[in-house]
């Protein structure tokens, strides 16, 4: 019963936040769409680019996903804990593919299905998005992780857990010998992990080339990298998912390069792909209105 009233506390501030908060960001993403030179009005009408009615569900999907990929994927890790070995990075990389998948799936045709701010940073230097709006994504994706990780700490007990906060490796044993994963090796480590993701996003759906598949592309891509970095890093190369449990705990160690690393990352990948897709010659999809007919993570 204690549990349910801290969970309706905690609800109320959330929707008390939002209420506060939405009219701020509006007005932000309509200045930031007037300097890309958008026409943004705040009626209903069907002919205007940008209103109010039809960004509101995409901030809303945007949040919500990313409230789901970092409740699921940093509470697996929580629960899952260091001491599982390979098993449990398995398990843990399969909580936050599995979630980015159905997630991009249930909420792709609405806002892209982003759900990482180093994946709309990523589109918006494709050129496939507005500065106004990426403002807006971002935003909703870090209030998102913060919510996610706010209920952890909630349902959990507490932080002792660390509530599934990335951290860099120390004495981690590889066979005969150990790592310790210097701040700059990290660094390299998420920003690699990030190109790769938005690689995937990028090439699939923006571009439109995997379809249906796309989802499921991007999901075993963040299954992969985590697999793969999850013992060295946290595997976290999102902002958003880094940010939650260092805010639900208090502690930032090293925040600035699980935020910075996943936005160079995906930054090079938007460059990459731009300068493929025109030596390949290929059309690519580089409008702002492309956002709006892609299925990402």
């Amino acid at each position: 019963m204690a549990h349910m009233g801290v969970m309706g506390i905690f609800i109320s501030m959330l929707c008390a936040i939002s209420r506060w908060f939405a009219p701020i960001l509006e007005r932000t993403i309509e200045w930031g769409d007037k300097i890309n030179g958008e026409k943004v009005t705040m009626t209903n009408s069907p002919a205007q680019t940008t209103t109010s009615d039809d960004l509101a569900p995409k901030l809303l999907a945007e949040f919500i996903g990313t409230f789901a990929f970092v409740f699921i994927g940093a509470g697996a890790a929580a629960v899952v804990g260091d001491a599982a070995g390979i098993g449990g990075i398995g398990a843990i990389a399969l909580a936050h593919g599995l979630t980015i998948m159905v997630f991009a799936y249930a909420y792709g045709d609405v806002s892209g299905g982003h759900f990482n701010p180093a994946v709309t940073v990523g589109v918006l230097a494709a050129g496939a998005m507005s500065a106004g709006r990426a403002t807006g994504y971002v935003v909703s994706q870090v209030l998102g992780g913060a919510a996610g990780a706010m209920l952890l700490r909630v349902v959990l007990g507490g932080v002792a857990t660390g509530l599934g906060r990335p951290e860099l490796a120390h004495g981690l044993a590889l066979g005969t010998t150990t790592l310790t994963v210097l701040p700059s090796d990290g660094f390299v480590i998420e920003a690699v992990l990030a190109f790769l993701l938005v690689t995937v996003v990028l090439s699939t759906a923006v571009a439109g080339r995997a379809g249906n598949f796309a989802p499921f592309a991007i999901g075993m891509t963040v299954s992969l990298n985590i697999i793969m970095g999850g013992a060295l890093t946290g595997g976290a190369f999102n902002p958003a998912r880094a940010l939650g449990p260092m805010i639900a705990t208090g502690n930032f160690s090293d925040a600035w390069l699980y935020v910075a690393a996943p936005l160079v990352g995906g930054i090079i990948a938007a460059l990459v792909h731009t300068g493929l897709t025109r030596l390949a010659g290929q059309p690519g999809q580089t409008t702002v209105d492309a956002v709006e007919q892609h299925q990402a993570t």
